[in-house]
């Protein structure tokens, strides 16, 4: 610096070199703005109808990218003037460089729209803000990053839920062809539903994608959420119109089953009424009776055949089917625990009666006491109604009693 404060005037070969680089950067400042203005987020964002978040964000990015467009501008006057001057004289002069350099690093760039505000003027000031060449490259730079922050953001944005948003639109508009198949026309309350909530989730992804970002990632739950409950919907209509296609083959099917229920619920009270006959104290809950039932909601659907409403009885059908389901468990589990009963007493008689075939093999069946305790068990056994506990008991004590007799045995014969 001189004594005045001015920066000392450049060597003619610091200018040149300074020019060089300048170009270089109003070339690439050029191309970056220019493939920002050519980029699908930036041309989404000029077409679409904008609201809320994302509304507020581009128009701050807008004024930002007008801004640089305008600095850059002035940054490249500056520059072109500096560049006809440098050409007009080959060897500059003393006053040439001063100028030069006063272009290339003193404060030459007036910053568009930039009047100093009163409080910060001096008397003899200038009224404009007016910045260095690189302090214009610096701003340029920043507002092109926040701009191009927010373009990428929303282009992100657009991507994970344009596509998806129109797959699942489309799949609204095939299960409402569905519906019109097979309910001639009727409206169908569910598909209603979704189409609403599609149409919000709709509204918001295509006006204010940024307001569905969270943590930089796209919440796209709502739109999954459309998409399953409308492949769920698509589904069961799917089903309806196979039901309608092939009724009576799946109405004997139904039929069928009921009268599988119905032969279980047979079965599980002829079981019971003989588990109380031949168990004494069996407290077996009375077996269930739904077939009858489950006849009468089947021939009421033939109503809605009749009438056409084939996605309402697809899902009664569904209904029913669960229905039958749970009934035939049901009965079954009742005949298992009547059975169950029944099958006790014989496997302790058949266990009574091997333990006294062992009792033969081994020399005891003359055995005053093994014959006693074994004519106890089988009385119990062999007597209606049987007591169960007692009869366990009583087997037990036999076979523990040739036990005995045949340790007793073998230490006789070691001896």
């Amino acid at each position: 610096m001189n004594e005045s404060g001015a920066a000392a005037p450049m060597s003619r070969e610091g200018i040149d070199h300074a020019l060089g680089r300048l170009r270089d950067d109003k070339d690439r400042i050029s191309a970056a703005l220019l493939d920002l203005e050519d980029h699908d987020g930036t041309r989404l964002l000029k077409g679409a109808r904008l609201a809320g978040e994302t509304w507020r964000r581009w128009e701050d990015a807008r004024a930002r990218i007008a801004l640089v467009w305008r600095l850059y501008d002035a940054y490249q006057r500056v520059l072109a003037e500096a560049v006809e001057l440098r050409e007009r004289h080959g060897r500059p002069s003393a006053a040439v460089l001063v100028e030069l350099t006063g272009l290339l690093t003193g404060e030459s760039v007036e910053v568009p729209g930039g009047d100093i505000p009163l409080e910060r003027r001096t008397l003899l000031g200038a009224a404009k803000e007016r910045i260095t060449l690189d302090e214009a490259v610096e701003q340029m730079s920043a507002g092109y990053a926040a701009a191009a922050e927010v373009i990428a953001a929303a282009d992100t944005a657009w991507t994970a839920l344009l596509v998806p948003l129109e797959d699942v639109e489309e799949m609204w508009r095939e299960t409402a062809r569905l519906v019109q198949g097979l309910d001639g026309g009727a409206r169908h309350p569910e598909l209603d539903r979704l189409g609403r909530e599609l149409s919000g989730v709709g509204q918001i992804a295509r006006t204010d994608p940024l307001s569905l970002v969270r943590d930089g990632r796209v919440d796209t739950s709502r739109l999954d959420r459309c998409r399953e409950s409308m492949a769920a919907l698509r589904s069961s209509l799917e089903e309806a119109v196979r039901l309608r296609d092939g009724y009576e083959e799946r109405l004997a099917a139904v039929a069928a089953s009921i009268g599988e229920v119905e032969e279980a619920e047979r079965r599980a009270r002829e079981a019971r009424t003989a588990a109380t006959v031949k168990i004494e104290a069996a407290r077996l809950p009375e077996p269930p009776a739904l077939g009858t039932g489950l006849r009468h909601r089947l021939a009421d659907l033939d109503g809605l055949r009749r009438a056409g409403r084939w996605a309402e009885l697809a899902g009664r059908l569904a209904e029913l089917d669960r229905a039958v389901a749970a009934a035939l468990e049901l009965a079954r589990d009742s005949l298992r625990l009547s059975t169950g009963l029944l099958d006790r007493r014989g496997e302790l008689r058949g266990r009574l009666e091997a333990y006294r075939a062992k009792a033969g093999r081994l020399g005891f069946a003359e055995d005053e006491r093994l014959t006693e305790l074994y004519g106890a068990a089988r009385s119990l056994l062999w007597s209606a109604p049987c007591d169960l506990r007692r009869s366990t008991a009583a087997v037990a004590e036999y076979q523990r009693a040739i036990r005995a007799r045949e340790g007793a045995a073998e230490m006789e014969s070691g001896r």
